[in-house]
């Protein structure tokens, strides 16, 4: 019997969903400070996106501190307190294997910030009056 087809375009349903499920549990895990650690200590930390290994096994976790102050330290105790990370993680989401995280700045800021520099730059504005010149006509 031939196995079925999946689409790769994207991650399956099950891979999103438990996604979700590690990103609300760290979420929680840093909101309510379960972790001993001075640079995270009074640090409100956003967790926006959590994309896992097609094997589950590993956990890539966005994060970026509010404000984006202190965002290398944070990043490095977050690093460094992985395994206590995961183990709470664990407790939280119910998996065969709790996932290896794998903690990196969440680049969605910065991005969408350039955007809005280029959607104000007057030679975009110049070009969104142009055509909407244009449309009147």
């Amino acid at each position: 019997m031939s196995r079925p087809e999946f689409n790769r375009a994207g991650p399956s349903h099950r891979l999103e969903r438990v996604a979700e499920a590690v990103r609300h549990a760290l979420a929680d895990i840093l909101q309510r400070g379960e972790i001993a650690d001075p640079a995270l200590d009074g640090q409100a930390i956003t967790v926006p996106t959590v994309r896992m290994s097609s094997d589950l096994k590993h956990a890539t976790v966005a994060v970026m501190p509010l404000g984006g102050r202190n965002a290398e330290a944070t990043i490095a105790a977050l690093r460094a307190q992985a395994k206590i990370l995961r183990a709470l993680v664990a407790h939280r989401v119910n998996l065969k294997f709790a996932p290896e995280l794998r903690f990196e700045l969440d680049s969605s800021f910065a991005a969408r910030d350039a955007i809005d520099a280029l959607l104000k730059s007057p030679r975009v504005a110049r070009d969104l009056r142009h055509d909407d010149d244009e449309g009147e006509r």
